[in-house]
């Protein structure tokens, strides 16, 4: 957490008549938008306005968020979200650990004179004004939850600040599934759902909102799923005329590498995709236990994240990334397996 006479700095930063904009990282998910959402109507509740701008579209079953139609889509508002950032007196920058992660946005960030404020779950992050960085708790999310208990503005935490973080905290811990998730982040949730957070709603409009697309995709990749490593790593994949051929849109595979990991007996999984646009595989790993994808990802694939889920890229062929990956893990002892 800040230290105290940071809190300080920071309190006296957030006062209505600053410009303040909150950033989070590219291709953002649930808890990247639920964190920076979050953030936001904290900030309304003590009368400060902040804007919440991404690199990037995100997908449709987060839009049902309160305001998540008002977020700032720099892709579609280039100058819009470049004055914005340049003008600001105060820069929140959520779930990610350095201006590379936040695409169009990193150098904008960069230049900014506004004050930047850190709060991140990744590990290694980069130089701040201000950092409040925890790779031990499962989502940044919880992390606002934090930053506002330790503000004493619990009394502050409205419907709608309950269902962002509850949004945010539910997807980046896999249903409260992954082993991070603490007694903490249930009592959390507890908290937020006494402050009006509805489970079964959230849950609805997030994980029940299947396109068609996305379950003929899932049929394809499942029916191929390759198990190697004598049976402790999973590999997945799908090609730029498959996600075209079923028409795939954005968050039609979240979640799919899951999937991999869930089969009995392994230990990693990877998911290995072409990105729609431009000429570079997309890649997820996941994983358990102490088997570390975080450094295996850094090493291999220009990537990181955590422990148990990371993300890389590959500027090689797919069948040629796939063929690599295959030999990176038969050498890597860190990753146990054998």
């Amino acid at each position: 957490m800040f230290t105290p006479a940071e809190l300080l700095e920071i309190n006296t930063l957030l006062k209505p008549e600053n410009k303040i904009v909150i950033l989070t990282h590219y291709n953002p998910d649930g808890d990247a938008i639920g964190s920076s959402l979050g953030l936001k109507h904290y900030l309304k509740a003590k009368g400060i306005l902040a804007e919440v701008i991404v690199p990037n579209d995100f997908p449709k079953f987060l839009k049902w968020m309160p305001e998540s139609k008002k977020v700032i889509i720099a892709e579609y508002k280039k100058k819009l979200a470049s004055d914005m950032i340049a003008g600001a007196d105060v820069i929140f920058c959520l779930d990610f650990n350095a201006p590379s992660r936040i695409g169009l946005l990193g150098d904008w960030l960069v230049k900014a004179q506004g004050k930047k404020i850190l709060i991140d779950h990744h590990q290694q992050p980069e130089q701040f004004d201000y950092v409040y960085s925890d790779t031990v708790i499962p989502a940044t999310s919880q992390m606002i939850y934090h930053f506002i208990e330790v503000m004493d503005d619990e009394k502050l935490v409205d419907q709608d600040v309950a269902e962002c973080l509850y949004t945010g905290i539910m997807t980046d811990t896999g249903g409260f599934r992954f082993r991070s998730t603490s007694a903490a982040t249930h009592r959390i949730i507890a908290n937020l759902i006494e402050k009006g957070a509805d489970p079964a709603m959230i849950t609805s409009n997030t994980w029940d909102t299947n396109t068609v697309s996305r379950l003929h995709l899932l049929a394809l990749i499942l029916g191929r799923i390759e198990v190697v490593n004598e049976g402790t790593v999973a590999v997945l994949s799908l090609t730029r005329n498959e996600l075209k051929e079923y028409g795939f849109q954005k968050g039609d595979t979240e979640g799919f590498v899951n999937y991999g990991l869930s089969i009995a007996g392994v230990k990693m999984a990877a998911f290995f995709m072409e990105d729609l646009y431009e000429n570079f595989i997309k890649i997820s790993f996941r994983s358990k236990d102490d088997v570390d994808v975080n450094q295996f990802s850094r090493k291999y694939f220009s990537g990181g994240g955590h422990i148990n889920a990371a993300g890389g890229k590959s500027y090689d062929s797919l069948a040629g990334t796939i063929e690599n990956f295959k030999q990176y893990i038969g050498k890597e002892e860190f990753l146990n397996m054998k």
